[in-house]
């Protein structure tokens, strides 16, 4: 299993897009990392790098969430803590147990599937915000 990018997933802010792409392209660099069952090394440096990445992407974005002043800032910071937060469950699994089937269902859940839902319905909103605000 894989994410496609898709115009579905553009927002319309280059910025954002363009991160937005390289985080589905980290879940599909891990997932491949894990179903073809690479020497352990190569699954954690697939997984740090979404970890970075994640964080890098969501400091952008909320920096320009308050520079244009969106009134829903707040929820969306929490929405990203709580993602942030499943990744680092995902690396202490990954850690414990090795990467396993079910290790891969949890990354396609809880990443791949949380970021499709997150970028077109919470981030569209941001984007939204940003060119009504003359943020973009």
């Amino acid at each position: 299993m894989s994410f496609t990018w898709s115009a579905a997933l553009e927002t319309g802010h280059p910025v954002i897009d363009a991160q937005h792409w390289e985080l589905i392209n980290a879940v599909n660099n891990l997932l491949e990392a894990c179903q073809h069952e690479q020497a352990e090394g190569n699954i954690d440096k697939a997984l740090n790098f979404l970890v970075l990445y994640a964080k890098k992407h969501f400091a952008d974005e909320e920096m320009q969430q308050q520079q244009s002043n969106f009134p829903d800032f707040l929820n969306h910071r929490n929405l990203h803590n709580s993602f942030m937060m499943l990744l680092m469950d995902l690396v202490d699994e990954l850690r414990h147990f090795g990467p396993s089937p079910m290790l891969v269902n949890r990354i396609v859940r809880n990443s791949g599937d949380w970021l499709i839902t997150h970028i077109q319905k919470e981030d569209a909103r941001v984007a939204a915000h940003l060119r009504k605000s003359g943020a973009a």
